[in-house]
């Protein structure tokens, strides 16, 4: 049965890799100064550097969920194609978003009975719940029913790690990640937290460095504790406008695992939004979260 595969804008991933798998993007919501934008519109650019200055400059940014309208007016199409739905969405345990995909999945089983109308809660963030899209969609591209990929997201979720770090404390305080001493004194100190997404899909700080290089090796660090056949893998970088140290995580794990899929993308403002410029994250799957 021909299905269709969604994600949504958190999910963080290229241009190449949507267009390539024909995934269906769905935007998520954030403000500017009360003025509502969208973090993703098919076939065009948002200024995610302009963006990253504005937060630097301290703009009154926000988001908003996604309401369940959103979700079936997205689905609804499709379903009148004779196309069943996969909607891989963004960690229940960091938002509210993935319970409105739900609700629309119910109503819309009611109008589709024929349909099958899946929505699945990654419990991964950024382009860790890009790297599960990315799986998702070379099996479709293999043949691969739902069902056949369901269960191997169901098996693999928990082995898909997240390991974060961030430039400015403030943004994680603003977010209640961090209390407002922790980044008063972490800020004057150049502390920075290493964290990760846990098993209920929350991201949780793990550990503190000091300095912005030794936050960098850290993150290298974790995936060689965890890694499996970190050569073979396909490894996701995203950034909050810092490609150049990326890049130079990057270099760090093609010099020491030999790993050569490496693909290194923004972060959207959405998820931005909480996690501030300068922001770095790691994802490959590993032997737990």
């Amino acid at each position: 049965m021909s299905f269709v595969l969604f994600t949504d804008s958190s999910a963080n991933l290229t241009t190449e890799i949507i267009e390539k798998f024909g995934i269906e993007v769905i935007p998520m919501i954030f403000l500017v100064n009360g003025v509502e934008h969208r973090s993703y519109r098919k076939g065009e650019n948002v200024d995610i550097k302009q963006y990253y200055d504005m937060m630097r400059n301290k703009e009154n940014i926000k988001t908003s969920l996604l309401s369940p309208e959103t979700y079936q007016e997205a689905f609804r199409p499709f379903l009148e194609d004779g196309k069943d739905i996969l909607y891989i969405g963004f960690s229940s345990g960091l938002s509210g978003t993935y319970q409105s995909s739900a609700i629309a999945a119910e109503m819309l089983r009611e109008e589709y009975p024929q349909r099958k109308i899946i929505t699945w809660d990654s419990l991964c963030a950024s382009m860790g719940e890009g790297l599960m899209v990315y799986y998702a969609a070379k099996m479709k591209e293999e043949g691969k029913s739902i069902d056949e990929i369901l269960s191997w997201l169901d098996e693999n979720k928990l082995n898909l790690c997240h390991w974060f770090t961030v430039d400015d404390l403030f943004f994680l305080k603003r977010g209640g990640r961090v209390s407002g001493a922790t980044a008063v004194i972490g800020s004057a100190l150049g502390i920075k937290p290493v964290l990760h997404v846990d098993d209920n899909g929350k991201l949780i700080p793990v550990s503190k460095v000091r300095g912005r290089k030794q936050a960098m090796h850290a993150l290298v660090s974790k995936m060689e504790e965890t890694a499996i056949e970190p050569e073979k893998q396909t490894i996701f970088i995203s950034h909050g406008d810092c490609l150049d140290e990326a890049e130079y995580v990057a270099k760090c794990i093609k010099e020491k695992f030999g790993t050569e899929d490496i693909v290194i993308n923004y972060i959207d403002p959405v998820i931005g939004a909480h996690s501030g410029p300068g922001t770095l994250a790691l994802f490959f799957l590993g032997n737990e979260r």
